[in-house]
């Protein structure tokens, strides 16, 4: 589904992504691993276009994806979270979600004041589709629907950034470190709910950046490891652990 060739991003003398060559297919879930600085969260900014890249190419389903703008890689069906938490904590759990698919909604000053029941008829209908994505990703949510977010636990913020990001109904969904600000349980949890998606969504390939082995171990089909904006090593997370290379730059272990 993405093809990525020869990607190079530099900021002045820092080269940030090196050349990178990747493939996503379809229906996978892909990890992307290595340590602080290696170019992760750098290669989701270019794949999303708030960056645009030095060098190189990506491609989705053959068309090229460098050069268009953020709203129009998200209207192709790429979809993300970020590290840090973007919810407006005093909008409510519907409020936040529905946030995700605003490139799709009819949002004009004429539609909001004077056409009331073509108005009332999109609120219902993304009631039902808010309520639908809750009753596949975190059923508890469906009855706080119309809480305010600041009421809510991590584990609960974070399942409302991922269901505002699939909102939109993407093919790829980019998950940058979805653990970050959470206990051991509460990320089992998470990523019980994610692959609970994924039987439901079998064609929605997952992009997961984690510093956590057991759940790269746990949920991945295939890793990548970055090291300095290269990719070295790609693999099953047993051929990737197993990498004297990703055990020097990745795990800290000394190789013979």
């Amino acid at each position: 589904m993405i093809t990525v060739t020869d990607l190079t991003m530099r900021f002045g003398g820092l080269t940030a992504l090196d050349h990178l060559n990747l493939t996503i297919h379809e229906g996978e879930i892909l990890g992307l691993l290595g340590p602080n600085g290696s170019g992760k969260t750098t290669f989701f900014n270019v794949l999303t276009g708030l960056y645009k890249a030095s060098g190189g190419s990506i491609t989705l389903d053959g068309a090229e994806v460098i050069g268009k703008s953020p709203q129009d890689i998200y209207r192709s069906g790429v979809a993300r979270t970020f590290q840090r938490s973007r919810l407006s904590l005093p909008l409510t759990v519907f409020d936040n979600i529905v946030i995700g698919d605003y490139q799709h909604m009819q949002h004009g000053l004429v539609f909001n004041l004077f056409r009331r029941k073509a108005f009332r008829a999109e609120y219902d209908a993304y009631v039902e589709k808010v309520t639908a994505l809750l009753n596949i990703f975190s059923p508890p949510l469906v009855a706080q629907l119309f809480e305010p977010v600041e009421t809510f636990s991590m584990i609960d913020r974070r399942r409302i950034e991922v269901c505002r990001a699939l909102i939109s109904q993407p093919r790829l969904l980019l998950l940058d470190e979805p653990s970050a600000g959470m206990t051991h349980d509460e990320t089992d949890a998470l990523m019980d709910d994610i692959l609970q998606v994924r039987s439901k969504l079998p064609s929605l390939s997952v992009v997961l950046i984690e510093h956590q082995m057991n759940v790269i171990k746990r949920i991945t089909d295939r890793c990548l490891v970055l090291n300095y904006g290269k990719k070295i090593a790609e693999g099953s997370y047993a051929e990737i652990t197993a990498n004297r290379d990703v055990q020097t730059a990745y795990l800290g272990e000394e190789t013979a």
